[in-house]
């Protein structure tokens, strides 16, 4: 038998702590003398204080330490009990370091640093579809790296991709917090994004580096030093007026997969080009290379590549084909959708 003293030597347990689980019920002593009061254990009784200590030590709740010193005898069980303990601590460690790095943002936020943008991941991810197609992989001394222009307004995010020869612009509903951003992010980061997972997800933008957090996911990125063309004066040089015509999106893909075959030749590659012209009921059809003529304002051509892109882009149902004549860039807007839309500059006769 050993007394209180030496149990708490032998465990590294203080003699308070003692008293303390003995009156939890965690660990009763095998005898206690009435008149003195002093408490007796047994030898066995000290591998179970040992194991207190130690749970004691990593924060395991009275009522765990418990149930994993009735379970001494099965360490097994124990065993599950310190991993279900250990993956509670990570756990919480994960959401420690979340709510710190939180309240770092928010610190920046006040002091004009970032821009804070919350969205839903589905949206950002409907938008960076929309207008991916028109961003190019990175090529070196290419004018736009590949990379993706993000850009706060009120209530909303702006994603904007162009290669020079096609441009396409998506709009998702966003919380803004901080100052307004305007930022060109690498094409792989964007990429990343699209397979970040559901849920609300933010983006902190600041000069340096952008961060993202998506649940447990986070990204970082830098921004790429690269000025970004104002795409706002290439849409308003597509005319006042255009020609506007309604068309189901496979209608449209059969009607240019169908069209006779025209190729032309740029930098030395050669590609295909689809001629669209407007038959006398005011509807699409496609022309023939004998119809292409800067004479005339009813029709356009444009790389069949980009143009099935910018389509597919655009996602089922009705799209809107704007047509300004074939010196005018080509836009492809969404039914019902006016945020999103995809420009294709003309191929000359």
């Amino acid at each position: 038998m050993r007394n209180i003293g030496e149990v708490a030597r032998a465990s590294g347990l203080s003699i308070s702590a003692l008293r303390y689980y003995d009156g939890a019920g965690v660990l009763v002593p095998v005898a206690v003398d009435p008149v003195t009061g002093y408490r007796r254990y047994t030898a066995e009784q000290i591998r179970a204080a040992r194991l207190i200590a130690g749970l004691r030590r990593v924060g395991m709740p009275v009522a765990e330490i418990a149930l994993a010193v009735r379970d001494l005898e099965h360490p097994d069980r124990v065993r599950d009990r310190l991993d279900a303990h250990r993956a509670r601590l990570e756990a919480g460690l994960t959401d420690a370091r979340r709510e710190l790095l939180r309240l770092h943002t928010l610190l920046d936020l006040e002091e004009n640093l970032m821009t804070r943008i919350t969205l839903s991941a589905a949206d950002l991810q409907a938008a960076l579809a929309a207008v991916r197609f028109a961003a190019t992989d990175p090529i070196p001394g290419a004018p736009f790296p590949g990379g993706v222009l993000f850009e706060t307004g009120d209530g909303t995010l702006t994603l904007v991709a162009t290669d020079r020869y096609r441009l396409a612009v998506a709009t998702a509903p966003a919380t803004i917090e901080g100052p307004p951003a305007r930022q060109y992010l690498p094409l792989a980061f964007a990429d990343e994004l699209r397979l970040i997972g559901a849920g609300p997800l933010t983006l902190d933008l600041n000069s340096d580096f952008v961060r993202t957090e998506a649940g447990t996911a986070e990204l970082r990125t830098e921004p790429l030093d690269v000025d970004f063309p104002d795409y706002r004066r290439l849409i308003g040089s597509a005319g006042t007026a255009p020609r506007r015509i309604p068309v189901e999106r496979d209608e449209l893909r059969k009607l240019v997969s169908d069209a006779p075959e025209v190729r032309r030749e740029h930098e030395g590659t050669t590609y295909p080009v689809s001629i669209l012209a407007v038959d006398p009921a005011g509807g699409l059809r496609a022309a023939g290379e004998s119809e292409w003529s800067a004479d005339s304002d009813a029709h356009i051509a444009v790389n069949r590549e980009f143009l099935l892109q910018a389509v597919d882009a655009g996602g089922p149902g009705q799209l809107l084909l704007e047509l300004d004549g074939p010196v005018q860039p080509l836009t492809i807007r969404v039914a019902g959708d006016e945020s999103r839309f995809s420009i294709l500059m003309p191929v000359r006769a």
